[in-house]
């Protein structure tokens, strides 16, 4: 599995979160982020039954365009 780095959060300093990458074979998208808190969990859940094998992050908004850059990547063929 080839990871491309698309970029990390702008405001983490030395900290390495949140991120994104794409996976150069299959297009995914490899996110990094903060867990989310319970909260947020419970209300996903809510909506969406979550396996134990899944999780759910929050990325902050000033992400989006790393998350757009990423999405363009991925779409190439």
């Amino acid at each position: 599995m080839a990871l491309r780095f698309v970029g990390k959060d702008p405001e983490s300093g030395d900290h390495g979160s949140p991120a994104v990458w794409v996976d150069e074979e299959t297009r995914d998208l490899v996110i990094q982020g903060w867990i989310a808190d319970a909260q947020t969990q419970s209300s996903c859940v809510d909506e969406v039954a979550r396996p134990d094998h899944e999780a759910v992050v929050r990325v902050p908004k000033r992400l989006i365009p790393l998350l757009r850059e990423a999405i363009d990547v991925a779409e190439l063929d």
